[in-house]
């Protein structure tokens, strides 16, 4: 019988990357209350982090804060080397951070074509290729990846490289999930619809808060903590038999 134990993260190590605010910070905050120790990530602004460590101290969690690059596969690496030097092991990853750019296809230029794969993309690769060894070792992995809407409707002209980025990474994940199974690797991809976050506006100029709501059948825009709910679902022991999927948590935006 399932009990709200099975949503327990106990005795567990998540790392997420991008977690100094956000949907990033949200799963880790999630993640500690569950019972996990957690790394937090972010490329630059320390203050962010720190700011999120102490709000998971100041709830009796345990969590390590690295400032890393992950568009760089050493910097990867060494987060998680450092990871399990400090907490002995690494059971779940959450590939969280991405970058998008608001431009047309034709005005695309090679190195933002580039950036926005290596944030994106080519981030969550690193990440699992650096963690999976140490959850082959210990027969139990979750990796999850964060894609969004562009990956799945690609509804939003002027994002070429987001949405090949975003599809891509689900791609990557069903790879994982297929190549992995047999050593109790679990590989998701969470997809986010509209979600009420700071951002970058300048961005979005293709539709006001006023358009996305009205395309939103529960009529708002979705909570941080409800992404970090499809998280904690994907790395207990309740969502242990669901590999390869992707989870759209877009308040019925698009049905799939």
């Amino acid at each position: 019988m399932l009990t709200t134990e099975g949503f327990r993260l106990d005795g567990k190590v998540a790392l997420i990357t991008g977690s100094g605010r956000n949907i990033g910070r949200a799963v880790a905050e999630c993640f500690a209350a569950a019972g996990a120790k957690v790394v937090i990530n972010g490329h630059r602004d320390q203050a962010a982090l720190d700011e999120t460590a102490e709000a998971i101290r100041a709830r009796g969690g345990e969590v390590l804060p690295v400032l890393a690059d992950v568009s760089d596969h050493r910097a990867v690496s060494d987060m998680v080397d450092r990871t399990v030097k400090t907490f002995g092991a690494i059971d779940i990853v959450v590939s969280n951070v991405g970058i998008r750019k608001y431009r047309a296809f034709l005005d695309i230029t090679p190195e933002e074509w580039d950036d926005v794969l290596r944030s994106n993309l080519s981030a969550a690769f690193y990440l699992a290729r650096a963690a999976i060894p140490h959850m082959r070792e210990k027969k139990f992995g979750r990796i999850i990846v964060m894609s969004g809407a562009d990956g799945f409707w690609g509804h939003v002209t002027h994002r070429a490289p987001n949405v090949a980025a975003k599809i891509g990474m689900h791609g990557l994940a069903m790879a994982i999930a297929r190549e992995f199974g047999a050593d109790n690797i679990t590989a998701n991809t969470v997809s986010p619809g509209p979600i009420d976050t700071v951002r970058d506006w300048t961005q979005y100029v293709h539709r006001t808060r006023e358009e996305v709501i009205a395309e939103v059948p529960l009529g708002r825009y979705g909570h941080v903590d409800e992404i970090a709910g499809a998280c904690l679902f994907l790395s207990s022991p309740a969502g242990g038999f669901v590999t390869g999927q992707v989870i759209h948590v877009n308040g019925g935006t698009n049905m799939y």
